[in-house]
């Protein structure tokens, strides 16, 4: 039997496990779907960032966390694309 799928953040794709983990909506209630780095008090802290630009940011981010770039650009480039934060309207 499968477990339910943890959720991830619709921006960046980071696992949301800990309540310290998400982001806060305007009101300063907890957002169910953007974690703390992304989402803060309604807004994404990176407003008119394109697709391209955050893969390329996550991947910097993966590399300095000690993954490797083939391994980080491979996640970043199949999971984005299909979180709800890029879908195309």
């Amino acid at each position: 039997m499968q477990s339910p799928q943890e959720p991830i953040c619709q921006s960046c794709g980071m696992p949301l496990k800990k309540n310290e983990d998400f982001g806060t909506n305007a009101d300063g209630s907890k957002s169910e779907e953007y974690c703390f780095h992304c989402f803060q008090d309604g807004c994404f802290l990176d407003e008119g960032i394109t697709l391209q630009e955050k893969i390329e940011k996550n991947i910097k981010f993966g590399i300095q966390m000690g993954m490797s770039e083939d391994m980080t650009r491979h996640m970043c480039e199949n999971i984005l694309p299909q979180l709800k934060r890029w879908q195309k309207e």
